[in-house]
């Protein structure tokens, strides 16, 4: 009877910890993407995810690994401790995850754009750019773009420029 109890409580502190980890990592990025609108309530519950999302996804990995031990004294099964061990290391590969920026991946400079002539540009006819003219040489740089990078490094007749939005 105690070995029964302690695989479910191990079972369910399990799940609880998969489901915190996930939370904790995928509704950020979900709420806080590109071109997607974002309700104030929506975004003041990211970030406040955010916040916690370190202490909460090593909680989370901590108490996972304490109930794959406990689950693997009291399961003598062997492909049901395989899936508990999945999930556990699941839990721990989402807090180191949540340890890395993904909107520093997302969003970097353009150190190299690619420019083509105005009938290769596949522009809508309301898209916005960035416009640089310096003597006789000409620029565009499309928001929608730069939206993805924030910052477009480039040269232009020699002299440096940087476009930003």
């Amino acid at each position: 009877m105690i070995r029964h109890m302690t695989r479910g409580a191990s079972v369910l502190l399990l799940v609880v910890c998969l489901v915190v980890a996930v939370i904790s990592v995928v509704y950020p990025v979900y709420v806080i993407r590109p071109f997607r609108a974002q309700g104030a309530r929506e975004l003041a519950a990211a970030l406040a995810v955010m916040r916690i999302q370190p202490a909460a996804t090593v909680i989370s990995a901590i108490a996972a690994l304490a109930a794959l031990v406990m689950y693997w004294r009291a399961q003598p099964g062997r492909w049901r401790r395989g899936i508990a061990t999945a999930g556990a290391v699941f839990v721990c590969l989402l807090a180191v995850l949540a340890r890395v920026n993904i909107y520093e991946l997302m969003f970097h400079p353009d150190g190299r754009p690619s420019f083509g002539t105005v009938p290769q540009a596949k522009l809508a006819k309301d898209e916005h750019v960035i416009a640089v003219k310096m003597d006789g040489a000409a620029r565009a740089y499309p928001i929608r773009n730069i939206s993805y990078h924030h910052v477009i490094n480039d040269v232009l007749d020699n002299v440096g420029v940087v476009a930003t939005y």
